[in-house]
């Protein structure tokens, strides 16, 4: 059962249903023409899925978190908040489950967090919140086994690449990051790409060290600045996430692979053309991170090639990521009627009310109610 978790609170089998979640109920109103339950919260205007890319554009999708799952919470919290930065901003703990979740983030300049991670308060703020967080899986038990490790990426066919971090000055930040012992996979002067560096992570997972733009003007040493992904086919990949409020800010396309960088743009914040010069520039500036999609040229071709997702048995590490959106049936109905499947539905299992996409490569998208659906901020119900 612990393992369950891997698919995090908000997203676990219908074999999970915690005596700690109050029961809601979903109102009995009905989406116009569609005979399906409407769910609490949704808006008004939601009443008909016939212009499906319109109903997308409704729902102010936001990239909210990037889940891993970790050996040992101690380690992998100071890790990220020690070390990178981070804040905790909640925890959500399952002993009935043997799991407990742990939010980070990188915050804005100036902002304090004065809110006790697992209160109602902190649950309000990371469901409400318009930046972005690592989820961090635990299953209890796990840090105690010798011979446990997850699976950390990087290996042939895995989908799942590293996360990143921003700074002002590799070099400095690594000699402080050296001095802490953190591991290297790569030092900035090594190799052939200069002046950017990996550390592991303490379940061996990689974080680039990036230089950010001199203009940037952020404060903190560094900020949470990518999530990268191996992609078969861009012309499939790069819509999908475009119709969750994803602009494509920058491409990169070199001898046998390219590079894509997509964000969730603050409102009235547009990006430069992807493929100018100013847009390199525009994503080093950024506070809030951009997926990062890498394509080896020639996948798209191979009807049999398809990426790890992390979420195979043996090959457990990363596990998602996740967007909030305004009404999750709408946006699940509008991304079903542009041709995407689903691991979850909205009303599938006892844990209503949130949804898992399939992107084109598989990887499991998390599609959460903002705000949730009580004053708790909860993003889901259960029936009694």
């Amino acid at each position: 059962a612990a393992r369950l978790a891997g698919l995090s609170f908000v997203g676990l089998s219908a074999a999970f249903s915690p005596s700690a979640i109050p029961s809601l109920r979903p109102s009995n109103q009905i989406l116009a023409g569609r005979g399906l339950p409407r769910l609490r919260g949704g808006t008004a205007s939601l009443v008909t899925m016939s212009d499906a890319a319109a109903v997308l554009k409704q729902q102010r999708a936001s990239w909210q978190q990037t889940m891993l799952r970790i050996k040992d919470p101690v380690k992998s919290v100071e890790f990220y908040r020690d070390v990178m930065g981070m804040t905790l901003i909640d925890k959500l703990e399952f002993p009935d489950m043997t799991f407990d979740l742990y939010f980070l983030t990188t915050l804005p300049d100036g902002e304090t967090y004065s809110h006790t991670p697992g209160s109602d308060a902190a649950h309000k703020y990371l469901w409400t919140m318009g930046g972005s967080t690592l989820e961090l899986t635990h299953n209890y038990g796990t840090e105690n086994d010798s011979a446990f490790k997850y699976h950390a990426g990087n290996e042939d066919k895995d989908g799942f690449g590293h996360v990143a971090f921003n700074c002002d000055d590799v070099y400095a930040s690594c000699e402080k990051l050296e001095a802490k012992g953190i591991a290297f996979k790569k030092k900035p002067d090594d190799g052939r790409m200069k002046g950017l560096a990996f550390v592991y992570d303490p379940d061996g997972y990689w974080v680039e060290v990036v230089k950010r733009h001199a203009d940037a003007k952020i404060g903190s040493e560094f900020n949470l600045s990518q999530t990268m992904l191996r992609i078969k086919d861009p012309s499939k990949s790069i819509p999908f996430y475009e119709r969750l409020g994803m602009t494509l800010c920058r491409e990169v396309h070199l001898g046998d692979f390219s590079l894509y960088f997509l964000s969730c743009l603050p409102e009235g914040v547009t990006a430069p053309d992807s493929k100018s010069e100013e847009a390199s520039e525009f994503v080093k500036k950024l506070f809030n991170p951009v997926l990062e999609l890498t394509h080896n040229h020639g996948t798209e071709v191979q009807a049999d090639f398809a990426h790890f997702t992390g979420n195979e048995p043996d090959r457990k590490g990363f596990g998602h990521i996740g967007f909030l959106v305004e009404d999750v049936e709408a946006t699940s109905k509008a991304l079903e009627e542009l041709g995407t499947t689903f691991k979850k539905k909205p009303l599938d299992g006892t844990m209503k009310g949130l949804a898992f996409a399939l992107d084109p490569d598989g990887y499991w998208i998390e599609i959460i109610k903002r705000g949730g659906y009580d004053s708790k901020s909860t993003p889901f119900w259960k029936d009694p």
